[in-house]
C-alpha cells in the first residue's frame, strides 16, 4: 500500500501541477500536460525537470538542469499555490528522481499520477538505465501509475507482452508488489479495439480489474497520448474522486482528441492529438449560428 496519506478535497477546477520534460513542437511532455489539464477543467501549473530538443519524428537530445534548481521550482510552486493532483511525467536521471521523492515527502500532495516515462513512441530511451530502480522505487509514493507496453516490461523486468491478456496479468504483477492502482494501457498493441484498464489488487477499486475498450483511431498522430492521458486521469480525478468514472470520461475526451488529430496538421512524423477539439467544435457551431442569425 502507499505510505501518502489520502487528503483529497474534490474541486470544480483543481490545481494541477506538471512536472515532466519540455516538446518545443508543443505535442508532448509539459506543452501537453497544460493542454490536457486545462481541456479537461483544471487549472495548469508547470515545473521542467528536462529541456528536449525534439519534434514529431523523435529526440535529438535532452539537457536536465541541475536537481536544486528542480527544488526550487517545486519549492516556489508549493510554497504559494494549494496543489490537488500532481502529475509528473519525465525524470531522465537518478538525482531528479531522489529530489522528486524527497519533495513529494516533504510537501504529500493529495493525488500523485506518475506517467513513467522510460520510452518513447519513437522507440527511443528517455531514462538513464542506471535510474531505472529509483524509478521502481518511486511507485509506492504515488497513487496511480501509467506505464505503456514497453514501461511495464521494463519496470517488471520482463519481456514486452503482445496480447492484452499478457499486458494485465503483468499489471496486476506490478500493483501487486506496489500496492499501487495501475492503468494498463492497449495503444500499442495490434487490436482492433483499444482497451485501457485500471488494475489494483489491494482493494482500492470495485473490482480488481476496471477495464474500457473503444474502437482503435487509426491515425498515426498519437505524438504524446500518454503525456496527455495521464495529466487528464490526475485533473479528472481531482474532480469526481472516482478512478473508474475517470477513467471513462477521460477516454472519451481522448478518444475524439484521437479522432480529430489529422485536422491540426503539426509536423511530418507522428502529430500530436488535437487537445482542444471539443472547443474548437463549439466555436465552430458558434460561428456558424452567428452567421445564420446575422
Amino acid at each position: 500500500m502507499t505510505d501518502r496519506p489520502s487528503q483529497l478535497a474534490l474541486r470544480q477546477t483543481p490545481r494541477i501541477l506538471s512536472i515532466a520534460g519540455t516538446d518545443p513542437t508543443g505535442g508532448a511532455g509539459i506543452q501537453a500536460d497544460l493542454k490536457s489539464i486545462a481541456a479537461n477543467g483544471g487549472y495548469g501549473m508547470a515545473v521542467v525537470s528536462a529541456l528536449v530538443a525534439q519534434n514529431t519524428r523523435g529526440v535529438r537530445s535532452v539537457h536536465t538542469p541541475p536537481s536544486a534548481f528542480l527544488r526550487q521550482q517545486l519549492n516556489a510552486v508549493s510554497d504559494d499555490v494549494t496543489i490537488d493532483a500532481v502529475k509528473i511525467g519525465m525524470l531522465a536521471q537518478l538525482d531528479v528522481i531522489a529530489e522528486v521523492r524527497s519533495w513529494l515527502s516533504a510537501c504529500r500532495p493529495p493525488l500523485v499520477v506518475l506517467d513513467p516515462v522510460m520510452v518513447a513512441t519513437s522507440g527511443d530511451r528517455l531514462l538513464e538505465p542506471s535510474a531505472e530502480q529509483a524509478l521502481r522505487d518511486l511507485i509506492p509514493q504515488v497513487d496511480l501509475v501509467t506505464p505503456n507496453v514497453f514501461e511495464l516490461a521494463v519496470l517488471l523486468d520482463e519481456h514486452p507482452a503482445a496480447t492484452w491478456a499478457k499486458v494485465l496479468e503483468q499489471g496486476k504483477r506490478l500493483s501487486a508488489c506496489t500496492g499501487v492502482t495501475v492503468l494498463v494501457k492497449g495503444g500499442h498493441l495490434n487490436e482492433t479495439s483499444c482497451p485501457d484498464a485500471l488494475v489494483n489488487t489491494q482493494g482500492l477499486l470495485p473490482h480488481s480489474v476496471v477495464e474500457i475498450a473503444l474502437p482503435r483511431i487509426r491515425t498515426r498522430n498519437t505524438h504524446g497520448t500518454g503525456c496527455s492521458l495521464s495529466s487528464a486521469m490526475a485533473t479528472v480525478q481531482a474532480r469526481t474522486g472516482d478512478w473508474a468514472q475517470s477513467l471513462i470520461e477521460v477516454k472519451e475526451w481522448l478518444q475524439d482528441a484521437l479522432a480529430h488529430a489529422d485536422d491540426l496538421e503539426v509536423g511530418q512524423g507522428n502529430g500530436p492529438i488535437h487537445h482542444f477539439h471539443r472547443l474548437f467544435a463549439r466555436a465552430t457551431a458558434a460561428s456558424v449560428l452567428t452567421a445564420g442569425v446575422s
